[in-house]
């Protein structure tokens, strides 16, 4: 499968986006063609491209699958264009998913699907899951490695404890002196 886990599309707004970091009243985002970054609130109609799925005629199928399907059709190349005719779209579509439910899935449903298709794959952004987590598996060794390092280094600049001296604090003893009240 692709691996669109933090890729979003933002009701109103052209292309896709990556999730970057979580803001007081919503989500910070990066556009994938740009790199520009902006803030989007939390009443925006936001779709996550993982929990998008078509209708089959029998379970759903999700987006990333189909994804999947054209990347090695394809063979890892960018797929039809979205503009072209309605027949060559709905042929292409059905070349890659032939169980799709012609009654509720539309064309517009299948330009919108060669159009994210099309701007992951230019983008590099069209991972299967695989290299994505050999990816995040490096990522976690490198960042593991450094920290070791962090600590040892941290433990390595650290001193003994001084022993604590009381300063200005007068000795006495808890026996009294004849005499005295």
């Amino acid at each position: 499968m692709i691996d669109l886990t933090g890729i979003i599309a933002i009701s109103g707004q052209p292309g896709l986006y990556k999730v970057v970091a979580q803001s007081k009243n919503g989500i910070i985002v990066e556009s994938l063609t740009d790199k520009k970054r902006t803030a989007v609130s939390a009443t925006a109609k936001v779709s996550s491209l993982e929990d998008i799925s078509m209708f089959t005629t029998s379970d759903d199928k999700p987006v990333a699958e189909i994804m999947k399907s054209i990347f090695d059709k394809e063979k890892g190349g960018a797929c039809i264009d979205s503009k072209a005719d309605d027949k060559t779209v709905v042929a292409y579509f059905a070349s890659v998913l032939p169980d799709y439910d012609k009654d509720r899935v539309y064309t517009s449903n299948m330009r919108k699907l060669y159009t994210w298709y099309n701007g992951l794959q230019s983008t590099g952004n069209l991972k299967l899951k695989e290299e994505a987590t050999k990816d995040e598996a490096t990522e976690k060794i490198v960042k593991a490695a450094t920290e070791k390092k962090a600590a040892v280094k941290k433990t390595a600049t650290k001193s003994e404890p001084k022993a604590k001296t009381a300063v200005g604090v007068k000795k006495t003893t808890g026996v009294r002196k004849a005499g005295t009240a």
